[in-house]
């Protein structure tokens, strides 16, 4: 079955995709949503390194700048181009409703396009889907926290189990993020053929959001086994 991995950068994300291909998806390409053409939404992952991204994935992303109040038309748009290309279903890292969705949106939407959604993580333990994603060799770092739950020094902050520990040791935030506390990029996974290594990055702190600004980054290729 093919199918298109919705692609934020972050970690929810990558764990879907990788857990689709290994239940038998044949996911032929990743789309993402941009606030503009320089970053991506939410997590503000810049527009080049989400192209490092899919290269070290070995596939091809389409990035959809997108407003507000013409979300969902937009990412209809969007489905709709994939299904032309030959996708019949979408891969997405929800593990909950999305806020501001209404419920069963992702269903009535992919529904409407003819699209078949596939959600790997839907509705599991988010202490162990966290477990998962760094057990299975995948590497993150915090990029976005909520001010009010995650202070400045969460930023930069790579996923471990010093990182669970600390989380779950604050009481009142998701071990996943599901309640919008953080935010991640995702630089290394067993997919990936390159690694990518965050060289200088800048904190900074508006509206009550912190944000680890990438300012450079290389692209490592790694070792290939004899």
């Amino acid at each position: 079955m093919k199918v298109v991995a919705a692609w934020s950068g972050g970690k929810d994300s990558c764990l879907a995709y990788h857990k689709a291909v290994k239940q038998g998806f044949e996911v032929v390409g990743l789309i993402t949503f941009m606030q503009n053409e320089k970053a991506s939404n939410f997590h503000a992952i810049r527009s080049d390194l989400l192209d490092a991204q899919a290269k070290a994935l070995g596939l091809p992303i389409t990035k959809n700048v997108t407003n507000p109040g013409t979300y969902e038309q937009q990412f209809k748009d969007a489905l709709k181009e994939c299904k032309a290309k030959g996708a019949v279903g979408l891969v997405t890292g929800d593990i909950y409703e999305v806020a501001g969705h209404e419920e069963g949106w992702l269903e009535r939407v992919c529904g409407e396009v003819g699209l078949e959604p596939v959600r790997p993580l839907w509705m599991g333990d988010t202490k162990r889907i966290f477990q998962e994603f760094t057990t299975e060799g995948f590497k993150a770092t915090v990029v976005r926290t909520n001010m009010s739950m995650l202070g400045e020094e969460w930023l930069g902050r790579e996923l471990d189990q010093k990182f669970l520990a600390d989380v779950l040791a604050l009481g009142n935030v998701d071990p996943c993020g599901e309640g919008g506390e953080y935010h991640t990029v995702v630089t290394d996974g067993p997919a990936f053929s390159s690694a990518i290594k965050l060289v200088e990055t800048q904190k900074s702190s508006r509206n009550g959001f912190g944000r680890l600004e990438i300012l450079r980054f290389e692209v490592e290729p790694k070792k290939q086994d004899a």
